[in-house]
């Protein structure tokens, strides 16, 4: 069965940086596009980073600049590096494929900005 295991979250003050990190039990991992999904209480879930297997990266307007995806392929990782984070950007986060095909979804991890 296919499993993503997200890690790296926590708490942290506006300002602060966090890493999160999903690891991928695929064999094509290096062939897809992965992206990082987040939900927030009450709110749809919604893509804010992706990148492609040529490492073309976007990023959605609320967290461009702020923001950083990566992926080492070797691990079937993908990285999410938050920095000047805000109150706003607290949510579970979550990784998958983009268009987002794997089920079920990971466990996720929560990232919470707070003073």
């Amino acid at each position: 069965q296919v499993q993503l295991v997200e890690s790296g979250g926590g708490l942290v003050q506006p300002g602060g940086s966090l890493r999160l990190s999903c690891a991928a039990s695929v064999t094509w991992f290096s062939t897809v596009r992965m992206g990082w999904y987040r939900q927030a209480p009450g709110k749809q879930r919604e893509l804010v980073a992706h990148i492609t297997s040529d490492r073309i990266t976007n990023y959605a307007d609320s967290v461009k600049g702020r923001f950083t995806i990566s992926r080492d392929n070797a691990k079937n990782t993908v990285y999410l590096q938050m920095d000047s984070l805000k109150p706003e950007d607290t949510a579970v986060y979550y990784c998958n494929t983009v268009p987002s095909n794997i089920r079920p979804w990971g466990q996720g991890t929560q990232v919470t900005v707070s003073s």
